[in-house]
């Protein structure tokens, strides 16, 4: 429906999607090893071929009968170093989430040096409100659950976990992982940090439930801030 548009962001996995199935939950090691499994897969898929595999996947004779003229791009989600390092190997690109600049930073020559290629894409989660207490307290209660970092991110497995540990996360803890202001103009230089920092893509995601007022500013106040002219240089191309 979007020629050209779609990309698919692969990763191990999370506990809290997969439960339902009833299989138990492998080591981060084994879900590498899996997803690796499924890329090929997958590639084969897309080029035509009829696939069957035994391993930590089983597919028995499977086809896309229906193939996109242009394959789409098979991204690799990393949050470290090392993972990025790994998606190197098989990715058409990388996509992470945002963290402190300097670990962005580390992420993204962790990829190249390796010799990854194609775009590299970041999530910034960011808040915002026309009064900072209210763009902190949208953060804190819609984000506080989502702060912890691997393996408690991986392996809880239901919400009313996620909501257990995070009854005693503080608004500073949040702000670690979401960028909060009433300023549109410090959201326009995180954003335009990120950007210096070689990512193509920034997806900006109001954690908040009411996007519209969030849209209108962004995409009235913030996005033509963002000078995209300097090299290495991103846009922030949607805001989701």
């Amino acid at each position: 429906m979007y020629p050209g548009r779609f990309w698919a962001a692969l990763g191990s996995g999370e506990a809290s999607n997969e439960h339902i199935t009833g299989d138990r939950w492998p080591r981060k090691e084994v879900r590498n090893a899996r997803l690796r499994e499924c890329v090929d897969i997958i590639r084969a898929m897309l080029r035509g071929e009829e696939v069957s595999h035994d391993g930590l996947v089983t597919v028995d004779r499977a086809r896309l009968w229906t193939r996109p003229q242009t394959v789409p791009p098979l991204v690799g989600a990393a949050c470290s170093e090392a993972t990025a390092r790994w998606c190197a190997e098989w990715a058409d690109g990388l996509i992470t989430v945002n963290a402190p600049r300097e670990t962005l930073r580390r992420i993204v020559d962790a990829y190249r040096s390796a010799g990854g290629a194609g775009r590299l894409h970041l999530q910034m989660h960011l808040s915002w409100a026309p009064d900072l207490g209210t763009a902190q307290e949208i953060a804190h209660d819609q984000w506080r659950t989502n702060v912890h970092g691997p393996p408690a991110s991986w392996d809880l497995d239901s919400a009313e976990l996620f909501d257990n540990v995070s009854e005693h996360v503080s608004p500073d803890r949040v702000a670690e992982s979401v960028n909060i202001s009433d300023d549109l103009g410090r959201h326009a230089a995180w954003l335009q940090e990120c950007a210096d920092l070689g990512f193509d893509a920034i997806m900006l995601h109001h954690v908040g439930k009411e996007q519209s007022a969030f849209i209108d500013a962004f995409g009235a106040e913030v996005l033509p801030q963002l000078d995209v002219t300097r090299p290495p240089a991103a846009v922030a191309e949607g805001v989701r």
